[in-house]
This record gives structure tokens, sequence and C-alpha cells, in this order.
């Protein structure tokens, strides 16, 4: 019986091994054409890797098209973008959470109501409300939506509910505010669900291409996707050039999850806590 459970887990772990290799080629392959001589990787038959490296897309893409300047624009705008997001959604979850008000279970129940809302939807009356009050070409118009969003609210309302009542009484008997109690005690506490949280809202970002394409009309002001897909109409036979930049976009994200991947899974585990 127990060597067929160990053959059973060798057999799973081969299968996950497997499907893991397979998940891995586009993206290796990516890195590697981008290393590729101009040409080199639409030859027949198709090499997967480089004859020899050659970094001169890169050099091309930083010298000659600004990528670093999209690419400062791109973080600058995730790393804004994450922390007001956080501030705010984690304020509105301790309030569903643990305060007291009028019609606080029906104003949730509304709001997770628009989640099955498609974000298509909203974009024009959203961009008719950045026109007016006159955020549209501006970093503003990208940082104001994306400044709270129920899905957010609701994840930190959750594990919030986990929080003992009775830590939040003796921190009131003892003089504490609400907010002193929300920044010392809350926060603290909602850690590894934040950290989760803040990995989505920043690869939400920084992934993000149809609303900063619909508010930027600077090229200055792009952001790397939108960048990435104009450098794609002007260099669309440069195969190479066009890996080298999708390079450069997705490296910093997988890179971002390598180091805080373990506390994104305990948030996700954290996050399904029930009432």
């Amino acid at each position: 019986m127990r060597s067929v459970f160990i053959i059973k887990k060798i057999f799973l772990n081969l299968l996950a091994l497997l499907i893991g290799l397979i998940t891995l080629i586009p993206f290796v392959w990516m890195v590697s054409a981008s290393l590729m001589k101009t040409g080199e990787s639409a030859k027949y038959p198709p090499k997967f890797f480089p004859s020899e490296l050659d970094f001169s897309h890169y050099i091309f893409l930083f010298q000659n098209l600004d990528m670093a300047k999209y690419f400062l624009n791109s973080l600058a705008l995730a790393i804004l973008v994450t922390t007001i997001s956080l501030l705010f959604n984690s304020m509105a979850a301790y309030a569903f959470a643990k305060l007291r008000f009028g019609l606080k279970d029906r104003l949730f129940k509304f709001l997770l109501s628009l989640m099955i809302v498609p974000g298509q939807v909203t974009m024009l009356p959203l961009f008719l409300m950045l026109k007016e009050l006159g955020f549209i070409n501006t970093y503003f118009g990208i940082i104001i939506p994306g400044m709270a969003g129920v899905f957010g609210i609701f994840l930190l309302r959750q594990f919030m509910m986990s929080i003992p009542d009775s830590l939040i009484d003796a921190a009131r008997i003892d003089g504490a505010s609400d907010l002193k109690i929300f920044f010392t005690i809350i926060l603290p506490l909602c850690r590894s669900v934040l950290i989760t949280l803040g990995i989505f809202t920043f690869i939400g970002t920084w992934n993000d291409f149809l609303w900063p394409l619909i508010v930027m009309t600077d090229s200055s002001m792009y952001t790397l996707p939108v960048a990435l897909a104009n450098l794609m109409g002007e260099h669309t036979q440069d195969t190479e050039l066009m890996m080298a930049g999708s390079v450069i976009t997705v490296l910093p994200i997988v890179i971002l999850f390598a180091f805080v991947q373990k506390y994104y899974i305990s948030g996700i585990m954290v996050g399904s806590v029930k009432e």
C-alpha cells in the first residue's frame, strides 16, 4: 500500500514538473530570441538558443527608444497606485469589518454586486468624469481609478473579520482612537494579506495596457505595455527587438514574485477565512 502511495506521489511530482517546463518554454524562448542577432529567430530550421549572445537589442531600446523612461513611468505608477490602494482598501475594509454604522451590510452587498460588472462597461463614464476634472493625459487619470477596488476591500475585510473584537475593545478601553487602532493593531496583523493584495495591485497596474492607452496622449508619459505596443507597430519585422522589449516588461514582475511568493501564498490562505 505504501509503495502505491509513493508511486502516485512520484507520478504527480513528475507530471507537475512536466507541466511547469511546458509553461516555461515560451518565456525561455522569449529571453533566448532577445539575445539572437537580427533575423536569426526567423531562420529555418528555427533555433531555440542563439548561436552567439547579442545584447545590441537591449542597448538600442535604452539608447534610441527611451525604454528607461517608460520603465520608470511604469515603476512610479505601480508603486503609487499600490500604496494608495492598500491604504484606502484597508481603511474601507476595517470600517466594514469592525465599525458599526447604518446600512453597513446592505452597502457591502451592493459593493460585492459590482464585481460582476465588467471593467470595460465603466470605462466610458469614467473617462468622461476624468475629462471634466481635467485629468486626461495626466498620471492622476491612472492613479485615481486605482485608489480602491471592491476585490481589495472584500479580501481585507474577510481577514479582518477573524481578528478578535476583544482585542479592539481592550485598545478602546485604554483610550486608543479608531485611527490609532487601525495603524498600530489592525495593519500589522494584516501584513500577509496586505502583501498579497499589494502583489495583485502592482502586477495589475504594471501590466495594464488599455486604460493608460485611453488616458495618455503624450508619448513621453507612456507606460511599458503601451510603449511595447507602439514598438511592435514600428518594428513589426524585428522579432528580436520586440522580444527584448517583452523581457524588459516581464522580468521585473517575475523577480518580484520570486522574492515575495511565500507571503503571496500565505496571504491567499488567510484571505479565505469565512465569517
